[in-house]
């Protein structure tokens, strides 16, 4: 079940890449999906996507 004010999606992912997923996450004492989350938010930092929110939202977006 998908946390308060978070989007859920399903999600197909090659079980090698996964595994790696699943290690990364219980090295930074993370689940899985905040391992992914903060993932992602890395790389859109790196693309240079700025504001991005604590929660992944924005103040005051519209993107429901």
């Amino acid at each position: 079940m998908a946390s308060p004010g978070k989007k859920a999606f399903p999600l197909r992912i090659d079980p090698a890449l996964w595994d790696e997923l699943q290690r990364l996450a219980a090295r930074d004492l993370r689940s899985v999906n905040a391992e992914i989350e903060f993932l992602l938010r890395e790389a859109l930092a790196r693309r240079g996507v700025k504001n991005i929110g604590a929660k992944g939202r924005d103040e005051g977006a519209a993107d429901e």
